[in-house]
């Protein structure tokens, strides 16, 4: 029975304790019958009259407010930016295939590695939103992030706390017992009607709109504010517990059950096979039943059913050995070619874009699609007004497959690229042998927008605020010709820029010096943006000259003794260090301290494998993986038996130290890895 909330008056502070636990816990129970089991046991106004009571015990007596409390769901305040966490062991992406030859071809390899003729594979949709990492101590809910780059997520625990269907306290059944700590790995997503519905309150509010439910989500889930994460419809279905949890069953399938019986929400959709065939015939109706599924599935996972038959197969550098993604085929419709229009890259290469009749291909509105080069145009004979099969390829980007010749009227009109550029009117060149089309022009606004998002984004030098509408009007408003420009730029005019208050534009000048403070030979290299030249090609540059002044003056022939460095790549480094702007921009960025320097390759590390943890005083991470690297190591992300050393920083992982230990690997402290590097002293 509840106590109404003048009843709430009256009780001592031992007594509000107490019925705050029991009603919490009450609470919580109907919250996983309700979301999780569609099968609620009170109606809406009892449920509301718990919360209700449960509120008036906390507004009286605040200190007993709890961080897992039904009643923390509204959301919390805003913070100034998402932290990260480093995952007790990655988030690993999965290999994908799209034929029925390479899933029998998948089965058959893992038996051949296991060297045993049967096996069982537990198979679930692959859903199409965003992997989180959840951590429960004593199931009590303690962390959760994001998948980021498979070693360090975007922390996003607040957010996640505000998901009806995630429990912030676990529910387990009678005889389930609680891991002490467990790591589990799921997926938030947007139904299909929810997302609709929530798409159609944004754009009557006048916000912004989705392009498809996963882009919702992960929009959703990556909110500064809480409470506005709150407010979206984001549901979750459990798929993994990780290895770092204190127990885990001796299998997938079982794993799912365990979950389960948690009151963490799996998918019903799950099925276990004993054969190629079954599994193959799961996928085909899965194939069949993807439009009638309440949310978005792009394909489905199979995973080997024994967790110990993962650790035999291994993994590669990117993916298990033991599980596989099996995509659907990519979706096709027909649409009509409006108009042909050539848009300018940050090299200055012209890519013809076909604007068409909006179409919605797979839950997304496809308006426009690339055509790739004149080449692709004129090999497929696309014309202006022809009607045509698009198709988004992967799900993702959409491109023209074929025309449709029969319901040509004879009004179609070909296209070519224009000779000059559309943006700056410059002279627009097309080499001999190659495909592209480019403007000569290396002043053109377009390819200096789109030179400067590239030299600011991610994986070259990670200018955090650097973003598209920032870096258009830097250009725009002429605050920004080249990347030295960037540099120069003060508060007070950044500030000036629309949508800039004076904390965002101090935090992007800030943020610029110190990525040209932090910034490594390869980072800068790659930002530079050389035709041909992408980030392993720039981490090979950076070892094997050591400077941008050494690789300014090697020659053509230095260029091509390097391995996998060929003609046409050597002669496109050579032509952008030739060119007297880009000697002058060099000349610039020096005088403006941006002059990292990289020890040459050396052999010290040739042929062992080193895994790194913890935090290390000396390097990032990134550059401690560069230095192994320069000396000829190879640096991997998990512990295995063909490690050769762990380097174990301060807040080391358990995990990896568990791994070392499993597989009788070396350890190295912060002092023993420089000596090892030869940087010690």
């Amino acid at each position: 029975m509840s106590s109404g909330g003048s009843e709430v008056e009256d009780l001592t502070r031992k007594e509000a304790r107490k019925r705050a636990e029991e009603l919490r816990d009450e609470i919580e129970h109907h919250n996983y019958r309700y979301y999780v089991l569609d099968d609620p046991e009170i109606s809406d106004a009892e449920y509301d009259e718990l919360k209700d009571e449960l509120l008036a015990i906390e507004d009286r007596f605040p200190d007993l407010v709890t961080p897992d409390s039904p009643t923390q769901k509204v959301g919390a305040e805003p913070r100034d930016e998402l932290g990260t966490v480093e995952h007790e062991t990655p988030m690993l992406s999965l290999q994908s295939i799209q034929e029925e030859e390479e899933f029998r071809h998948f089965w058959s390899k893992c038996l051949e590695g296991l060297d045993i003729r049967r096996m069982k594979v537990a198979g679930e949709p692959k859903y199409d939103g965003l992997s989180v990492e959840m951590v429960y101590d004593d199931g009590k809910l303690v962390r959760a992030s994001t998948r980021g780059d498979g070693e360090t997520g975007e922390d996003v625990t607040d957010n996640v706390r505000t998901m009806d269907e995630v429990l912030l306290r676990l529910q387990p059944e009678d005889d389930t017992s609680v891991p002490r700590h467990l790591v589990v790995r799921a997926e938030v997503y947007m139904t299909k009607e929810e997302f609709q519905e929530f798409n159609r309150k944004q754009e009557e509010e006048g916000n912004k709109t989705f392009a498809n439910p996963r882009n919702a989500a992960a929009g959703s889930l990556r909110q500064l504010d809480s409470k506005i994460t709150a407010a979206r419809p984001l549901r979750i279905f459990f798929w993994e517990i990780a290895p770092s949890s204190s127990s885990r069953p001796s299998s997938q399938w079982k794993c799912l059950e365990l979950m389960g019986s948690l009151g963490l929400k799996t998918n019903p959709e799950a099925e276990r096979f004993g054969s190629p065939d079954d599994a193959v015939d799961w996928f085909r109706e899965m194939t069949e039943r993807r439009e009638d599924l309440p949310y978005e599935i792009d394909g489905c996972v199979f995973k080997v059913d024994k967790l110990e038959h993962h650790d035999t197969l291994g993994t590669r550098a990117a993916n298990p050995r033991w599980a596989v993604a099996w995509k659907f085929q990519p979706r096709r419709k027909t649409s009509r070619i409006q108009e042909i229009e050539a848009q300018v890259g940050r090299t200055g290469a012209l890519t013809p874009v076909a604007i068409l009749d909006p179409v919605t291909i797979g839950g997304v509105e496809v308006s426009h699609a690339s055509l790739h080069n004149q080449d692709e145009i004129d090999r497929k004979d696309i014309r202006v007004g022809d009607k045509v099969v698009v198709e988004r390829a992967g799900d993702v980007i959409p491109h023209v497959v074929e025309v449709v010749t029969d319901a040509r009227t004879g009004d179609e009109e070909e296209y070519h690229l224009p000779d000059t550029c559309p943006v700056c009117g410059g002279d627009v060149s097309r080499p001999e042998g190659e495909a592209v089309a480019r403007c000569t022009n290396a002043a053109c606004p377009a390819q200096v927008k789109e030179g400067i998002r590239h030299f600011g984004s991610q994986e070259a030098l990670d200018v955090d605020g650097l973003g598209e509408k920032v870096v258009d009007q830097l250009v725009d408003r002429g605050m920004v010709e080249d990347f030295a420009d960037l540099f120069h730029l003060t508060v007070d005019q950044v500030k000036e820029l629309d949508r800039m208050a004076e904390k965002s534009a101090r935090n992007l000048v800030t943020a610029l010096q110190n990525a040209k403070e932090e910034a490594t030979l390869a980072r800068v290299i790659y930002g530079l943006g050389i035709p041909h030249v992408g980030r392993s090609v720039a981490g090979d540059l950076a070892l094997e000259f050591g400077s941008l002044r050494a690789l300014a003056q090697a020659s053509q022939e230095d260029l091509e003794a390097m391995e996998d460095m060929g003609e046409t790549m050597a002669s496109a480094i050579r032509q952008w260090f030739d060119n007297q702007d880009n000697q002058r921009l060099l000349e610039r960025l020096r005088d403006l301290g941006l002059d990292p320097r990289e020890g040459k390759r050396g052999s010290r590390l040739k042929g062992l494998t080193l895994v790194l943890t913890g935090s290390l005083d000396s390097f990032t991470r990134d550059e401690a993986q560069d230095a192994i690297r320069r000396q000829g190591g190879d640096p991997t992300s998990s512990v295995s038996s063909n490690t050769d050393y762990l380097v174990v920083g301060s807040d080391p992982g358990d995990t990896k130290l568990e791994d070392a230990r499993k597989h009788d690997v070396e350890t190295l402290d912060e002092e023993e890895f420089l000596d090892l590097l030869g940087e010690s002293g």
